[in-house]
């Protein structure tokens, strides 16, 4: 009660959550991390079998949890994990992470197919959008247990990189559906977390729509980053509790960040040297 009214509730603490795409990578850490602190987990995934995966992992460690197989891209797929959801919990979630992503690169605007276009921005953008637009009247609703929503873009969002439109554009939209949810939600006891790590060591390359080149650029990365996907949940939970609105859990993250921001031309003239040299 104390840490409640001084403003210091957890909602990673015993939470009732949701957790998108919580078949492997980041989702799976997520969900795995939240029992671990005493949570009972919802572990969505389009591919349920990974979700169930996750599931008896939980349920290994002494906690609960279920999987539901869910489509992000798809609204009625989102509203009935939400239906589904609060009838396993018998009340609301206290927490949800809209994480399902894919990866999506290796080609200019313009040489890009549009499918890439349409299918990277209905799963990355529009799965964030669904959640958000159906779990936050349910979490807004009166409530004195500690609530949240964690949404996973990336460093992608303001990093630009060329030939990574359609995933850029996408997890931009994710930063600033974040900042204005977090706006919208001020006062209300609702915690809201955008999550924009750099490269971290999971599937996202082989589950995605991204050139030979840049698959193996990508994979050369994720060996070199110390950050395994277990630490990137730590941290971004741990990042919620304290009502952070931004986690960049690298430093490659927050440096590049604050370089967007203090210079952004000198950053788009430097990104523009980069096209140059990768791109045909």
């Amino acid at each position: 009660m104390l840490d409640r009214l001084l403003g210091r509730s957890k909602p990673s603490r015993g939470a009732s959550a949701v957790v998108t795409g919580a078949g492997s990578g980041i989702g799976a850490a997520f969900a795995v991390e939240l029992a671990r602190r005493g949570g009972a987990v919802v572990c969505s995934d389009i591919d349920e079998a990974a979700a169930q995966r996750t599931a008896d992992t939980i349920t290994e460690l002494g906690a609960r949890a279920t999987a539901i197989r869910c489509d992000v891209s798809e609204f009625e797929d989102v509203r009935a994990l939400a239906d589904q959801s609060q009838a396993w919990f018998s009340g609301p979630p206290t927490l949800v992470i809209n994480n399902a992503g894919v990866g999506a690169g290796g080609a200019a605007i313009g040489d890009a197919p549009l499918d890439d276009w349409m299918w990277t921005l209905g799963i990355n953008l529009w799965g964030p959008i669904h959640g958000c637009h159906v779990f936050t009247p349910i979490l807004r609703g009166p409530s004195h247990a500690a609530r949240g929503i964690i949404n996973v873009a990336s460093a992608a969002a303001f990093g630009a990189a060329p030939g990574m439109a359609a995933y850029n554009v996408s997890k931009a939209g994710v930063l600033s559906l974040s900042e204005t949810l977090a706006a919208e939600l001020a006062g209300t006891g609702v915690k809201v977390t955008v999550l924009c790590p750099t490269f971290v060591k999971t599937n996202i390359v082989e589950s995605g729509r991204i050139s030979e080149e840049s698959s193996q650029l990508a994979n050369t990365l994720m060996r070199w980053t110390g950050f395994s996907a277990d630490k990137v949940a730590r941290i971004c939970l741990d990042a919620h509790d304290r009502g952070e609105l931004y986690c960049m859990p690298q430093l490659d993250a927050k440096i590049g960040w604050s370089i967007k921001r203090m210079a952004p031309q000198a950053y788009t003239r430097a990104a523009g040297l980069v096209s140059r040299i990768n791109l045909p």
